[in-house]
């Protein structure tokens, strides 16, 4: 535990002075709590070498997706969930409209940045031209396979204009950041309970930074952190955002 005097505490791993209640070190990058479990929360020895309540080993778990080491129930890497309990917590948002309608806009929001605009009319008439040759061709071969009528569905092309994919993102975009303040992180008395929550929100696919209430300050996710208990919120890092995250 920390050395504190008069709310300031000193960083075991780097000497760096902290808050005296923060579990973690923005300076070093380093859970510093030895008699608190990083992945449940739960009161441990400082000797021990696995957690008696949730049973994972002090020293991290390494993330079986991107082989990241985590010192979280959740991956700080890709976000994977890596205990049962951040697993069960994943599963029970899941099965909330709340998050489900999050996860929608979040793939709609990714589909929209794979989308090529039209640069000219001469390329929509283009595109057009091309699907018309599509449907003839598939229809000439379905005769020739012995089908008198052959019925070739035309597909819906997603391309349009830089102006109209422009308004699109950011519709969706509004109604991401309304979602993600209606899920947002409050005020926690555990900081890891609060990281698991948050981190257990992340929708996957866009890309966002966790915007903390403890120095407002934007992370890469929670776990980056001192003091995710007073609270945060994810938000979406748009093409031409340019302010930095902290870590």
């Amino acid at each position: 535990m920390p050395n504190d005097v008069q709310g300031v505490a000193i960083c075991p791993r780097c000497g760096a002075a902290i808050d005296a209640d923060a579990d973690y070190c923005e300076v070093c990058h380093n859970y510093i709590r030895e008699d608190v479990c990083s992945f449940c929360g739960s009161k441990v020895s400082v000797n021990a070498a696995f957690c008696p309540e949730c049973g994972n080993p002090k020293v991290g778990i390494v993330c079986p997706v991107c082989r990241t080491m985590n010192e979280f129930a959740f991956c700080k890497q890709c976000g994977t969930p890596l205990t049962n309990e951040a697993k069960a917590l994943v599963h029970e948002l899941k099965q909330t409209s709340l998050y489900n309608e999050l996860v929608d806009k979040a793939k709609e929001l990714t589909d929209l940045d794979k989308v090529i605009p039209y640069t000219s009319a001469k390329d929509r008439e283009r595109e057009t031209a091309m699907e018309n040759l599509r449907v003839r061709v598939l229809t000439l071969l379905a005769k020739d396979m012995g089908e008198e009528e052959p019925q070739i569905e035309s597909r819906e092309s997603k391309r349009m204009s830089s102006l109209e994919l422009e308004r699109r993102k950011a519709e969706i975009s509004s109604k991401l950041a309304a979602l993600f303040e209606s899920i947002s992180t409050k005020t926690e008395t555990s900081p890891v309970r609060a990281r698991n929550y948050a981190m257990a929100c992340k929708p996957s696919g866009v890309r966002v930074a966790w915007k903390c209430n403890y120095k407002k300050a934007l992370h890469s996710s929670p776990c980056a952190c001192a003091k995710p208990q007073l609270g945060g919120k994810w938000i979406i890092l748009g093409r031409n955002f340019t302010e930095q995250t902290t870590d």
